[in-house]
């Protein structure tokens, strides 16, 4: 088969690579080969080094927010209890953003309470409040990446 389509194929060389190469996404191969009278081509994928590009950028931020980190950690006052990232992510404080955010310093909230958005591999998650309480900081900025176990805010829990 591969020699009647060769045969039945006239172009330039460039033509000829360029529908080699249209083969290779068309079909998802990892490499495909072909002769033309004296002429042999060989045309490889190699793995996708994109891949990894992504998360570089990622790291700035979460390293901007490690600070951050350290002066919540020293920070909280006698009876405040900190509100602690649950998974690595981006920080939201509203649903989209126009939107009102979920909570400001010193609202009042209840168990069960969204707090914010947390989003982690394009899943949204909505994180709750584990009891009632008044926000006394929040420690994270709109958009920055957080780490795991990272505080997110500072409550005044209510008893």
């Amino acid at each position: 088969m591969p020699k009647r389509r060769n045969d039945a194929r006239k172009g330039t060389p460039l033509d000829r690579l360029r529908e080699l190469a249209a083969l290779l996404d068309e079909y998802g191969l990892s490499a495909v080969s072909a002769r033309w009278d004296d002429v042999r081509v060989r045309l490889e994928r190699t793995p996708a080094p994109p891949m990894p590009a992504p998360s570089l950028p990622a790291a700035p931020p979460a390293a901007a927010t490690s600070p951050a980190k350290s002066e919540a950690v020293e920070a909280p006052a006698p009876g405040h209890v900190t509100i602690e990232a649950p998974m690595v992510g981006t920080f939201y404080r509203a649903t989209a953003p126009g939107a009102d955010p979920y909570v400001r310093e010193g609202d009042e909230i209840k168990e069960g309470q969204i707090l914010c958005i947390i989003e982690a591999m394009k899943l949204m998650n909505e994180i709750e409040a584990k009891g009632p309480g008044r926000i006394v900081k929040i420690l994270v900025e709109n958009g920055l990446a957080v780490e795991y176990g990272q505080p997110l805010f500072l409550v005044e829990p209510l008893h």
